[in-house]
């Protein structure tokens, strides 16, 4: 063999070897996005402008842009969903402890699903009129949020299934208002 098969041979047993040694390469996660006035929500084809509280975003490794949701309700649903492609690399959500202005969030104030504080069972309503799931980047923004609006903090892990998809309960004043 001369020298220079097997100086390839050696490097071809070294890369080989690298990529056998259980570690797989995680791409990075992708930016947050910011949406215009033509997204549309992923469940419900309506225009997201047209709906104020906090929005989500999923990125999937098999498309070039995010899926959008009209509100973080349905983001954290879409989680939970058997038949949803899993080929999640990001989930961004409004960050509303830095919103100035709860019916149109301003752009670049997104946080990791999984790393935010969620407040649910609040007497806010998400951009779909249904209790939403709030998202804070601290824990005492969410506190201070539930000192106003009522609800209790959880963890993305936490949220209990049925509040995302099981029949929405309004908050009393909400279904009181909503009958008169």
């Amino acid at each position: 063999m001369t020298r220079v098969v097997q100086v390839f041979m050696a490097a071809a047993l070294l890369l080989l070897a690298a990529g056998c040694d259980g570690r797989e390469e995680v791409a990075a996660a992708p930016a947050p996005e910011e949406y215009g006035g033509e997204a549309i929500g992923y469940f419900c084809h309506m225009l997201l402008a047209e709906h104020g509280g906090p929005k989500g975003q999923v990125h999937l490794a098999s498309r070039s842009e995010p899926l959008w949701f009209s509100s973080v309700r349905d983001t954290v649903a879409f989680t939970l969903l058997d038949g949803e492609p899993k080929d999640v690399t990001a989930i961004y959500v409004n960050d509303m402890g830095r919103a100035t202005d709860w019916a149109a969030p301003q752009p670049g104030n997104w946080v990791k699903l999984d790393a935010a504080w969620l407040v649910i069972e609040s007497r806010r309503l998400g951009g779909m009129g249904l209790p939403e799931v709030v998202p804070f980047s601290e824990r005492a923004a969410a506190d201070g949020f539930i000192a106003d609006n009522g609800g209790r903090v959880v963890r993305l892990a936490e949220v209990p299934p049925d509040y995302v998809l099981g029949m929405p309960q309004l908050p009393a004043e909400a279904a009181t208002h909503a009958t008169h």
